[in-house]
């Protein structure tokens, strides 16, 4: 018998069995447990926990919030190895690479430890004679983090240690396919001292969902997923009146100039394609090569290198990727590469058969690299989110940043060039948000902040660092003064001012 996962409501496990759902090992293609889908119920149960536990979290002392979250790093590193397992058996991701994404979530955790510092707000003495004025960085109360399946560890931690630190109380819904990490990891947080009901997950599908986006109490949403499904959850959040960032969908560029070190290219290119089989936001789908020369000497070198590269199942480590999600979503990325040969495409290395030895089920795609691919091309304009990488040829640099400037997505896009002239051309003017020179993965780190432009990001503020202090907290200014004993003011009825 499978396995629940349940929720987390008020510090204690609760198991909503209404609706459930299996989870896969992707690595083997069998099904694992199964996680429970909260129906509203649920979620208000989860809303209520929270909304009650605000009244006297958001008046402890943030030093004291922060305490925990120095407590929290110190549990997320001593469970490490089982959190990496948990997320190898229901995402496929190798302990190396799961053992990466949790530790760029405890980073995140290491920057919300110096909220105390960044909650300070701002003090004028005497802005007119007597009255002093000053802001303060208040908490929202109850807030929602929507989050996807390949990051179950990391994506969560760029939401709530801030949240929390803040002074907010958080309901988390995580993806339903690969649910267990994540609620081990909220488990641990009452472990490191969080009051019950400060923190909470309920596992669900879109009545989940749109029972948070309703909800009158929760006033400020964080999502990461799809581009169709970010636009659907800033749309309704917003005329619902709630606060909300809405990270969508990416189709990441490299341009290879013909100065580059393409060894080093090839090199990157490699891991940031094939990495987490091209399940992240921030993989590189698609290399511009400006001009045909260093687009063949690519095309040569990638398809001998790949031929070195190694998939299968996460429980071996040396294995470089794993499997995609699901099996449906295998098909997609095959059908992906399909289009592609259909419509022209010239398919150099083809992973559509991959077989991996004992996990004849598992929902494996090989590294796959494709050649002259032209932006009319469907698997050009789609977001993949498999182990693909895409090759297109252009004549000029502005060519390629035509190229990237006119795909709906500008998430992330680097520049592999020896030249820093073209480099700082490129990194000012490109229209993406996130700009790598020889980085194929510009990931931010923790204390600057995360987010694309165009339609990868719905919102004013980017994801974690110091956007996330201003999207978890509203500014109240406040003037005061103390007029002496026994004076009184006439009336006035002109607009006060400093003179």
């Amino acid at each position: 018998m499978t396995s629940l996962v349940g929720h987390l409501i008020n510090g204690k496990i609760v198991t909503d069995a209404d609706k459930t759902q299996d989870v896969f090992n992707p690595s083997s293609g069998e099904v694992s447990k199964q996680v429970a889908l909260a129906n509203r119920a649920t979620v208000n149960e989860a809303i209520a926990a929270a909304e009650k536990a605000f009244v006297s979290w958001r008046n402890t002392p943030a030093m004291k919030r922060a305490r925990v979250m120095f407590k929290f790093k110190d549990l997320l590193e001593q469970h490490s190895t089982k959190i990496c397992d948990l997320i190898g058996q229901e995402h496929g991701k190798i302990a190396h690479d799961a053992a990466g994404e949790l530790q760029r979530g405890i980073e995140n955790v290491e920057y919300a430890c110096c909220a105390p510092e960044l909650l300070k707000g701002e003090h004028s003495k005497n802005v007119a004679p007597g009255i002093d004025s000053w802001s303060e960085m208040q908490p929202l109360g109850v807030v929602a983090g929507i989050t996807p399946f390949n990051f179950p560890a990391m994506v969560p931690l760029w939401m709530y240690p801030m949240a929390i630190v803040c002074g907010n109380c958080f309901v988390l819904k995580p993806s339903e396919r690969d649910p267990s990490s994540t609620l081990f990891i909220a488990q641990l947080l009452k472990e490191a001292g969080l009051p019950d009901g400060v923190m909470n997950v309920v596992n669900g599908d879109k009545e989940a969902v749109d029972a948070l986006l309703f909800d009158d109490r929760v006033k400020a949403v964080s999502f990461v997923g799809s581009t169709p499904i970010a636009e659907y959850i800033y749309s309704t959040s917003t005329k619902n009146g709630k606060r909300c960032q809405a990270l969508g969908g990416a189709k990441n560029h490299a341009i290879v100039m013909p100065d580059a070190d393409v060894e080093n290219a090839v090199a990157q290119l490699l891991g940031a394609a094939f990495g987490s089989s091209g399940e992240r936001c921030m993989a590189l789908s698609v290399a511009v090569a400006v001009g045909d020369e260093v687009a063949d000497l690519l095309v040569q070198k990638l398809s001998k290198s790949m031929k070195n590269l190694k998939f299968g199942a996460y429980t071996d480590s040396t294995n470089d990727f794993g499997p995609v999600i699901t099996k449906q979503h295998q098909q997609s990325v095959i059908n992906h590469i399909s289009s592609a040969e259909k419509q022209g495409a010239n398919i150099v290395v083809d992973g559509r058969n991959a077989i991996v030895s004992g996990y004849e089920n598992g929902f494996y795609v090989g590294g796959t690299l494709i050649d002259k691919v032209t932006p009319q091309m469907d698997s050009y304009k789609a977001e993949i989110f498999g182990p693909v990488l895409q090759i297109v040829r252009v004549a000029t640099m502005k060519d390629a940043m035509s190229l990237i400037d006119n795909h709906e997505y500008g998430n992330g896009t680097c520049i592999f060039t020896r030249d820093g002239e073209a480099a700082r051309y490129f990194s000012d003017h490109i229209k993406v948000g996130m700009v790598g020179v020889n980085i194929p993965l510009p990931v931010p780190v923790a204390y600057h902040s995360f987010g694309g432009w165009k339609r990868s990001l719905f919102g004013d503020l980017h994801a974690y660092g110091p956007d996330s202090i201003r999207f978890y907290t509203k500014r109240k200014t406040i003037t005061q003064r103390w007029p002496s004993t026994g004076i009184r003011e006439g009336v006035q009825f002109s607009m006060p001012t400093l003179s």
